[in-house]
């Protein structure tokens, strides 16, 4: 069955799986201190900045986490947007395991502007409340959507204005710099993140995620100083390192190789990147080209052309990997019996639900077409 329901059910890489078998021969030090952890440390100071510091971590939620400790004091508070992963899809663990509070703030389409830290800056000072410490934003959104250069910077920016720290949840920052057409730097040490959680295990990685501390204060409770006691602390802290480091290294590329690029030349994870976010390109395209949406309306087999109830309405810009869109709820189960996918939220009526479908760097050209069509056999 096609799978259209997360970018983390596809496969793993051919390329991160050979390098986690070269990684595979004799003994090495544990937790970290080994030839294949050094060569990501440095390969993560030439993607990011020489003041870059790389931590292989075990998921995404201990990334996060992680991150979060590291520059939020234990009255601190984090200003993220209401649609954020660390608020809506990590069953509290910023909360429950890093002690910290929360500050949310409306989103459009996942975004946030510079809005977001006026909105909470007042409290700073104030005993009552917990004091804004850190802006947490993600990069692409979790509903598709990316932020543009500039606005990152301005976004910085105010929350540095501020006295905030600014973390960058990139589960698919691969995906955002694909989009823009930029380096990892570009939207991460270039606007003024602080600190980023680096996906991984979405872009054709088998487990494992990092943080990367980008500025420091150089002092002994400083980010960096910070993390490897925090990922201890939070069982983050695998044994076995060299995997979860080769895994980054393949992704990432070796030492001395283009930290971006194009075609087969280009590091894996552009390449796998812009394979998925074409392939939800495709799939919008295909699905407004067979005038499945509701300014086309559908074509039955006997030519009618049924209202546009009975149609495809794309809910959300695309841009990365994944299409937002309503249909009948009819449909869409009908649809299933094709590809498995998400419902996301309720649609315009009782009878439409908003889905989503989502690419991963493993699907093809004919995974899209074949699922068009049987969408429109499903309509």
């Amino acid at each position: 069955m096609l799978n259209l329901a997360s970018d983390n059910y596809a496969p793993v890489h051919p390329e991160v799986m050979a390098a986690v078998g070269a990684a595979n021969h004799g003994a090495a030090v544990s937790y970290g201190d080994d030839p294949v952890s050094a060569r990501l440390q440095e390969r993560a100071a030439e993607v990011f900045g020489d003041r870059a510091r790389i931590f292989p971590v075990l998921n995404g939620t201990g990334a996060n986490v992680v991150s979060l400790m590291a520059v939020t004091p234990r009255w601190g508070g984090v200003v993220t947007s209401d649609a954020a992963h660390v608020h809506t899809d990590e069953n509290g663990a910023p909360e429950r395991v890093g002690g910290l509070k929360l500050l949310t703030v409306p989103s459009t389409h996942g975004r946030i502007g510079p809005e977001a830290v006026d909105r909470w800056v007042g409290d700073l000072g104030d005993v009552h409340r917990a004091q804004p410490a850190v802006l947490s934003l993600t990069q692409a959104t979790e509903l598709g959507t990316v932020y543009p250069v500039a606005d990152l910077k301005l976004l910085a920016d105010a929350a540095h204005a501020a006295g905030l720290r600014v973390h960058m949840d990139g589960s698919r920052l691969a995906n955002a710099a694909a989009t823009l057409g930029v380096g990892l730097r570009e939207i991460t040490t270039d606007v003024g993140v602080d600190i980023l959680s680096l996906g991984a295990a979405k872009n054709g990685g088998m487990l494992g995620e990092a943080v990367v501390v980008l500025a420091d204060d150089d002092g002994p409770t400083g980010p960096a100083a910070a993390v490897p006691y925090l990922r201890k602390a939070t069982m983050q802290l695998a044994s076995k390192t060299r995997f979860l480091s080769a895994q980054l290294l393949a992704l990432l590329g070796e030492p001395g190789t283009p930290a971006s690029g194009s075609g087969d030349g280009a590091p894996l994870w552009l390449r796998n990147a812009e394979r998925s976010n074409a392939m939800a390109a495709r799939l919008r395209a295909g699905i407004e080209a067979a005038g499945l949406t509701a300014d086309g309306g559908v074509h039955g087999g006997s030519g009618d052309r049924p209202d546009a109830a009975g149609s495809v309405r794309i809910s959300r810009p695309t841009e990365a990997n994944v299409v937002f869109a309503t249909l009948p709820r009819a449909a869409a189960d009908r649809v299933r019996a094709h590809a498995r996918f998400y419902d996301w939220s309720p649609g315009e009526s009782a009878d439409r639900v908003e889905v989503r479908w989502m690419c991963a760097w493993d699907t093809t050209e004919e995974d899209v077409d074949g699922f068009v069509r049987a969408l429109a056999e499903a309509l």
